[in-house]
C-alpha cells in the first residue's frame, strides 16, 4: 500500500483544525533555564512556538549550551545577627559579617568574633 503524501497546506490546514498553530521567534540571542541547583544557558538557539488550546510550547534548538551550578544567595535572618551580636559584644554590622564569612553558621561566626 502506498503512502499518501501530505502538502505543507493541507497539513497546516489541519493543525488549525486542531487548534493548533506553530511559528516561530526570529534573532534570538539567549535562551536562559534556571533550576534551584544550576542555570542553563543556550547561545543562539533556533526557538519555535506551538500554541494548542491556549497553551505554548516552546522548542528550543541548536546553539552553544554552557551549564553553570547556581550560585546561591545567603540570607541571614535578624534573629541570627541579634544572637550573634549578644553572645559576643560586638556590634550587629560586626555580627552580620562574621556570619556571612561562615556561611551562616552560628558557632562559627561567635568563635570567629571572639578570637
Amino acid at each position: 500500500m502506498g503512502r499518501r503524501r501530505v502538502s505543507p497546506r493541507e497539513a497546516k490546514r489541519m493543525m488549525q483544525r486542531m487548534g493548533l498553530s506553530m511559528g516561530s521567534i526570529p534573532d534570538v540571542e539567549q535562551v536562559v533555564i534556571k533550576t534551584g541547583s544550576k542555570k542553563i544557558t543556550i547561545e543562539a538557539p533556533e526557538v519555535a512556538i506551538m500554541e494548542m488550546q491556549g497553551q505554548k510550547i516552546f522548542q528550543i534548538t541548536g546553539g552553544r549550551i554552557v551549564e553553570k551550578a547556581a550560585e546561591r544567595k545567603l540570607t541571614i535572618p535578624e534573629e541570627d545577627v541579634r544572637l550573634v551580636a549578644d553572645q559576643t559584644g560586638k556590634s550587629p554590622e560586626d555580627a552580620r559579617k562574621a556570619l556571612e564569612e561562615c556561611g551562616g553558621d552560628l558557632a562559627k561566626a561567635i568563635l570567629l568574633l571572639q578570637s
